[in-house]
């Protein structure tokens, strides 16, 4: 037989729709994909209405900020559940800011024992150093970079003031990477957050009363004016605003590279009903905004203003998030085992084509991290990468799968009309509905395509 496995379903290309179509894997590469009767495989599973999409590209998530917590054994588990092959992972882990290629090496020496799915790394850089070590980075295999405009912590996740960005962005911009940036403006959030303490609101209206929609579009002009004098592509890490996205249209208008993240919490929880149900549980930085704002959210998806979806996912424990003072918790929330089929829910809602999720989780991430050579499509030649979704209603509970070092979910209770019953990174199945299947060791540490030129030297 010609091929290793053949799977047959409605095959969601980032161009179309395959009704009846079929994906044939040959040595753990996309080998075919067709329409009608699918050829014989040594493995061969007819779906029928189940989708099939490719494995998903969550760009951003953080499995190392609380020490001894969640890592990678965890973090790829929730991934293979929930149909994401690949995770970028951020730089700002508890104990090991990764600023230098040493950090890099460590952190890659780290995880690849541990991961159940393929993994990149961000990398960034410690205030006190500068860009210094931005091109040792990139020679290490980081596909990106990670700036914050606001200090969570000096050492851990620091600010980088105006001037320093400019450096940074400047000595990012012969590589060809992105400088992907957190977006609220940092004297502006602590004015606000303090006019909040002085109030004596405490209860779950308080965060978002402490970063008014004003703190972070400022910081995306910020962002995107520093892009456009370096001329280095200026990602934001993700956005809870439309206008958000407008900036960044016009900067794109401007032939300028400026790029918006749109994580699946702003898609999917409210401030009147979630923050206000959940509290801690729903502290998000930029935070979680009206109901008003999510249906705005979606019209930039169908309108193509949205380039990536991703997750932004940490798995704090319950004690960091359930603090009666709002302002007092961590911020942040997993969503790895559940953003697929949250956002092929919310498509399906409101009619926007399911090609945007093959767009938005995995044809558009690949592109950004320099990944595509062998990820983000079901394209012959490229990693077999592939999520299958049934059309079987499940109510998502994140204690019941044991896909995740935490019980809690901000989407606990969320009915999933579309269910994740098959994950396979390069061919080989790692996992069959909730049960993951892949062992510790199975992922790799995947690196960018590199640039023919790099300030001027062979690369």
């Amino acid at each position: 037989m010609d091929f290793d496995l053949v799977l047959q379903g409605t095959v969601v290309l980032p161009d179309r729709i395959l009704d009846e179509g079929y994906v044939a894997v040959r040595d753990g590469k996309i080998a075919e994909i067709g329409l009608g009767v699918p050829p014989a495989g040594r493995e061969r599973h007819l779906f029928g209405k189940a989708l099939i999409l490719p494995g998903a590209i969550d760009a951003q998530v953080h499995s190392l900020s609380q020490k001894d917590q969640e890592d990678f054994i965890w973090s790829t588990r929730s991934a293979a559940a929930g149909g994401v092959t690949t995770i970028v992972d951020m730089p700002y882990d508890e104990g090991n800011l990764v600023c230098s290629a040493a950090a890099v090496k460590r952190k890659i020496d780290h995880a690849s024992p541990q991961a159940r799915v393929d993994f990149a790394l961000y990398g960034t850089v410690d205030p006190e150093e500068g860009p210094a070590r931005i091109r040792e980075m990139v020679e290490a295999g980081v596909a990106a970079f990670k700036f914050s405009t606001f200090g969570t912590d000096p050492k851990r996740f620091p600010r980088i003031p105006p001037a320093l960005l400019d450096a940074c962005f400047a000595a990012i911009a012969p590589t060809g990477l992105t400088a992907g940036v957190h977006n609220e403006d940092d004297e502006a959030v602590r004015a606000y957050i303090e006019q909040v303490k002085a109030s004596s609101i405490t209860d779950w209206r308080a965060h978002g009363l402490s970063r008014p929609p004003i703190t972070e579009l400022l910081a995306m002009h910020t962002i995107f004016e520093t892009g456009a004098h370096t001329g280095c592509p200026a990602h934001v890490v993700h956005c809870s605003l439309e206008r958000g996205y407008d900036i960044a249209r016009a900067y794109r208008r401007d032939g300028f590279g400026a790029t918006v993240e749109c994580c699946i919490h702003y898609l999917t929880l409210d401030e009147e009903n979630d923050v206000k149900r959940l509290g801690g549980k729903a502290k998000i930085n930029p935070p979680v905004r009206p109901r008003a704002e999510v249906e705005r959210l979606w019209r930039k998806v169908a309108e193509g203003d949205v380039w990536l979806v991703s997750t932004d996912h940490v798995s704090w424990s319950e004690n960091r998030k359930t603090n009666p003072d709002m302002l007092a918790n961590a911020s942040g929330v997993p969503g790895l085992e559940v953003m697929v089929p949250l956002f092929v829910k919310g498509a399906v809602e409101r009619g926007i084509p399911l090609t945007w999720a093959a767009r938005l989780m995995a044809e558009n991430p690949a592109k950004h991290f320099r990944l595509d050579h062998i990820k983000g499509a079901l394209t012959p030649g490229k990693d077999a990468d592939i999520v299958v979704l049934e059309p079987r209603d499940s109510v998502y509970d994140a204690a019941v799968s044991g896909n995740n070092v935490v019980g809690w979910s901000p989407y606990n209770g969320i009915r999933l009309p579309w269910t994740v019953s098959a994950t396979y990174l390069r061919g080989e199945k790692i996992a069959e509905g909730a049960k993951v299947l892949a062992e510790p060791g199975a992922g790799r540490f995947v690196r960018p395509l590199p640039r023919q030129v790099i300030a001027g030297a062979e690369t």
